[in-house]
């Protein structure tokens, strides 16, 4: 398979799936002429914050712009907006009480949506629809599902405390596979940072549906929206049969831990434990959707940050924009054309900083589609991340999904685990519920020493999920 014809592929779905989340709104109205120019100058620099996914400075912004213009509608919807990305739906609803605009409707819909509101969020966002200036896919069909969903309660999880699923692996990839149910018929999931929602493949699903999903045989998800798509792009350059993409909606329910050396994907019904040896990454939301999260690119302290999107769909672990190679200190100039696609370019980031890690010489691309990525977003994205680079750690979303926890586990990168045989496979230590309140950690380490975006040799193909196998090509292929 090649690579670079594989990273093009998910970043155009990927692409696809986050402007139909994001929607097309109509351009803003311009700077109210009685706007005080205190008022103005903090509402700039909370939109420029926000451009840079400095969603802390953007907050503080926002509410001395409230300050100094508590009744202003474009300063309540910027505020609403953070809010958002903060996944702190109550405050995005109480900035947003009583503002009849496009924008206020489009951003209560979703913070309704999120919530679990899902019949006040079909009121928002037909509400929203009725603005002949508006396209929005995403906002269409989940208005229509919700309406099919009166009474659910989505995401709700029974079972188990904890369920944990062996994640297959292909050649010559990273991709986060994950065996499931999807209403009761086996299959594949891929994990998508990148999507909002979950989506299947338009080959068995014709509508944006509710759906059951189980894991591990142990933890059933009752009442999951669904989104509609082609997955056959994804399916056939994997040689893997694709039925779903796991978006970020589900996964902040789930309080999911994915390793992919471990070659496991935990899912519990209760808050993860704070890992040892962990370091903490706050993430943020573009309209509570794709994952966002701030980083540095360079080993110069003065570099500005850079905002990168975390799209587990694509396999590469880094693709910048020229704009993200300039916040690395790399000419485009000195990049090497990539062998197998003329478009795009190689090149190596001296470091990157994931919280507490310092990952030194990831390899990244340039010539990726992230201005498509960009679409309808009032983030200025720098790059993307891919599972190249998250395999090397394990995962695990906490708080509701606000921050991820990365384990280095060296132990376990130094050689592939061993393949796994039918009745042999030995999941680590089963965890119980979180320990009480007060409970430390170990310090995260300061430096990440071994290259983290290596991938180990592949592993055999573990066991299917129950008897009857997924349709399609072995993985083993």
């Amino acid at each position: 398979m090649s690579v670079s014809i594989f990273v093009r592929c998910s970043l155009i779905v990927a692409s696809g799936a986050v402007i139909a989340w994001l929607g097309c709104t109509p351009a803003k109205a311009p700077a109210s002429a009685t706007r005080n120019p205190l008022a103005q100058k903090w509402l700039d620099r909370t939109k420029a914050s926000y451009a840079t996914a400095d969603l802390d400075d953007a907050s503080d912004a926002a509410k001395s712009a409230l300050q100094a213009a508590p009744n202003d509608v474009d300063v309540k919807t910027w505020a609403g907006r953070v809010a958002l990305a903060r996944l702190d739906y109550a405050e995005t609803m109480r900035l947003l009480k009583g503002v009849e605009t496009t924008d206020a409707r489009g951003l209560r819909g979703r913070a309704e949506w999120y919530s679990g509101d899902i019949e006040k969020a079909a009121d928002e966002l037909e509400a929203m629809l009725q603005d002949p200036d508006v396209h929005d896919g995403w906002a269409k069909a989940i208005a229509g599902l919700a309406r099919r969903g009166v009474g659910r309660k989505p995401f709700q999880l029974n079972g188990g405390l904890l369920a944990v699923c062996e994640m297959p692996r292909i050649p010559n990839s990273t991709s986060l596979l994950v065996p499931l149910e999807i209403d009761g018929d086996p299959g594949l999931a891929m994990v998508a940072t990148g999507t909002a929602e979950v989506t299947l493949d338009s080959a068995h699903r014709k509508e944006p549906a509710w759906v059951s999903l189980r894991f591990g045989g142990r933890i059933d998800v009752k009442d999951v929206p669904a989104m509609v798509q082609d997955l056959s792009g994804i399916s056939r350059q994997m040689n893997v049969p694709v039925k779903a993409l796991l978006g970020v909606n589900l996964l902040r329910h789930l309080n999911v831990t994915f390793d992919y050396i471990g070659g496991q994907f935990i899912v519990r019904t209760f808050p993860p434990p704070i890992p040892p040896s962990a370091t903490r990454v706050p993430l943020a939301y573009v309209k509570g959707g794709g994952m966002i999260m701030r980083s540095t690119l360079s080993s110069d302290k003065s570099a500005p940050a850079a905002s990168l999107l975390l799209d587990t769909s694509m396999s590469y672990p880094l693709a910048l924009d020229q704009d993200g190679w300039k916040k690395a200190g790399i000419a485009l100039t000195s990049l090497t054309q990539l062998p197998q696609d003329a478009k795009l370019k190689q090149g190596l980031v001296p470091l990157l900083r994931l919280g507490a890690f310092d990952i030194p010489d990831v390899p990244a691309l340039h010539g990726t589609p992230i201005a498509e990525v960009e679409k309808g977003m009032d983030v200025d994205l720098d790059g993307v991340v891919g599972s190249g680079l998250l395999a090397a750690f394990r995962v695990t979303l906490t708080d509701g999904g606000r921050a991820m926890w990365l384990e280095d586990v060296p132990s376990m990168r130094e050689s592939a685990p061993p393949a796994n045989r039918a009745g042999d496979a030995a999941p680590r230590a089963p965890e119980g519920p979180p320990p009480p309140a007060g409970a430390g950690s170990a310090s995260p380490p300061t430096r990440l020493s071994p290259p983290a975006v290596k991938p180990p040799p592949p592993a055999v193909k573990p066991p299917p999920p129950s008897k009857k196998a997924p349709e399609g090509p072995s993985i083993a292929q």
